[in-house]
């Protein structure tokens, strides 16, 4: 399999497993999609990792696969292609990325379906498709824009130039910077801290803040009103204030 789901302790690890790069085609994209719904449905899932080894994360789309595309082919395709990041995307639990090495094209725009992203020092990530003369497909030109801003995505998409791990931090394409060795372990980390948590108020949060991002503020303040209210039927929100109430804030179980 190209991707796998491994599930410890509260925590998924999607795992891309194509060696040598991590050549995100088309079956890789068909599992991607697979094992994010599983994910999605899963219970004993709460929080999710998505890593591509020490080595790579994904260095992009498989180009030797894409060549043979024609426009009609590419047509049938692309909301395949979309929709598949998109189950990513729309994981409702904390997803982490872990990137090692390179994240460039399908690569980074796999990395920017996360909620977070930790990089190795030596990673390299961009949106190199300008290059190929085209532009990204998978969600790249919305999802980076919507990250670092439309001045520094446009800047990243029409030169197709490569980032390093320390700009990626600087522009907020990244949120933290470790040594190589420690990615994963510092991504599972997050990913098992928040897998502890209330996970029907993290659900509200991840759609409050993600719904509010693609709609005007009315329409974010209503989904977040309405997810606030909805929390005081949960048992976690009885067991959280109790807790905060009797012991103090942040001592609360929620497993």
């Amino acid at each position: 399999m190209t991707v796998t789901l491994e599930v410890a302790a509260g925590v998924g690890t999607l795992r891309l497993d194509r060696p040598p790069m991590n050549a995100l085609d088309v079956a890789t994209q068909d599992r991607l999609k697979e094992l994010a719904e599983e994910a999605t449905r899963r219970e004993d899932v709460r929080a999710v990792v998505i890593y591509g080894g020490e080595r790579v994360f994904a260095a992009g789309a498989d180009i030797k696969e894409m060549q043979a595309m024609d426009h009609t082919a590419m047509v049938l395709r692309a909301r395949a292609l979309q929709d598949s990041f998109t189950a990513v995307a729309r994981i409702p639990k904390p997803v982490v990325a872990a990137v090692t090495g390179y994240a460039l094209g399908g690569g980074c725009e796999l990395a920017l379906c996360a909620d977070f992203r930790i990089a190795a020092e030596n990673a390299k990530l961009g949106q190199p498709e300008i290059l190929l003369g085209l532009i990204p497909g998978a969600g790249g030109t919305q999802r980076l824009s919507r990250l670092v801003g439309p001045s520094k995505a446009k800047d990243l998409i029409f030169t197709g130039r490569q980032v390093k791990a320390d700009e990626a931090l600087a522009i907020g394409l990244v949120d933290r910077v470790v040594p190589a060795a420690e990615v994963y372990e510092q991504a599972h980390a997050w990913a098992a801290k928040l897998a502890h948590g209330p996970a029907i108020a993290l659900r509200a949060a991840k759609e409050s803040i993600d719904t509010g991002l693609e709609t005007d503020i009315d329409t974010g303040l209503a989904v977040e009103r309405n997810w606030f209210a909805g929390l005081f039927a949960t048992e976690d929100r009885e067991r959280g204030m109790r807790s905060f109430v009797e012991e103090g804030p942040g001592k609360a179980k929620f497993l």
